[in-house]
């Protein structure tokens, strides 16, 4: 099988990248941001003509939300333009397309876990940059599917908040964190996973929409509480001595956030037969990774 990987320099792209590259059956071209520019459709169309792939991963995105008020071109470009070029070359081409999208699509005023047909309505440039990018896929290739993910970390890849929370933990006495904003935090590795699994059971009758976080529910204030207790069990050396919760109003950022953004989860357990595991234990996984060599 020939995989085109779009975004390999990213969180999820280098965990992809590190479990299909050890598969012989798999021929993988990946692409990151210095050897495909993703504002450049032509750049798009002419690498997909040329390796002619079977699957396109795109795993690549602009996710710096309260950037993209500043700078809604480019989000627009990376989110919405980029993946609808994708879409067109793997039609042209034959191949099917995996487009990760995310939860920040939906507005957050829901008390129940979002499906896949739930109401769009994203508050922020973001999230309108990225369900137009979803759009763009559906009307350019039918042979797609559209992963929405949420609250994304990992060892791999820039900063994201379980990073920021170890370093911050490690500099400060004191940190407050929102505890009105609803989700569920997601291993990059569990992602690349589901991709990885998904990708035999591609065809007509599996395309489509679908949800995927680790399971369980929490808040951003709940999620610094274990990212530092489970620091504190592998022994790093903390200096932080309270995380204290507050409300989105006390934290003012310029791109707004939907308060619930939980996402079922029902569809594809169904289809892959298996439950992810709950956020917690893959938190552990993850840190342990990092740092399970320090002495305890």
């Amino acid at each position: 099988m020939k995989i085109l990987l779009i975004g390999a320099g990213g969180q999820v792209g280098q965990e992809l990248e590190q479990l299909l590259a050890h598969d012989r059956v798999i021929e993988l071209l990946a692409c990151d941001r210095t050897s495909l520019d993703l504002t450049q459709p032509q750049a798009i169309a002419d690498q997909v003509a040329a390796f002619r792939p079977q699957v396109i991963v795109n795993a690549a995105a602009y996710t710096a939300v309260d950037k993209a008020e500043a700078e809604p071109d480019l989000a627009q470009a990376i989110n919405a333009l980029a993946p609808g070029a994708l879409a067109q070359a793997a039609t042209q081409v034959g191949a099917s397309l995996v487009h990760i999208s995310t939860d920040y699509v939906f507005d957050g005023i829901q008390s129940v876990p979002y499906q896949e047909d739930s109401p769009c309505n994203p508050l922020g440039v973001y999230g309108d940059t990225k369900r137009a990018g979803e759009v763009a896929v559906m009307a350019a290739c039918d042979r797609h599917i559209i992963l929405r993910t949420a609250w994304v970390y990992g060892a791999k890849g820039k900063g994201n908040f379980a990073k920021t929370i170890l370093r911050l933990a490690q500099e400060r006495d004191r940190l407050r964190v929102v505890y009105d904003q609803i989700g569920t935090p997601t291993w990059a590795y569990d992602i690349a996973r589901a991709i990885v699994a998904l990708l035999p059971q591609l065809g007509p009758e599996t395309y489509g929409t679908y949800h995927f976080t680790n399971s369980g529910v929490a808040s951003w204030y709940d999620f610094a509480v274990a990212i530092v207790e489970e620091a504190q069990v592998l022994g790093l050396p903390l200096t932080l001595e309270e995380v204290e919760p507050i409300t989105t109003a006390d934290y003012p950022t310029p791109a707004r956030r939907p308060a619930y953004s939980v996402l079922s989860g029902e569809k594809i357990a169904g289809m892959l037969g298996t439950t992810p595991p709950h956020w917690r234990q893959s938190l552990r996984q993850m840190l342990s990774e990092l740092y399970g060599s320090m002495p305890s």
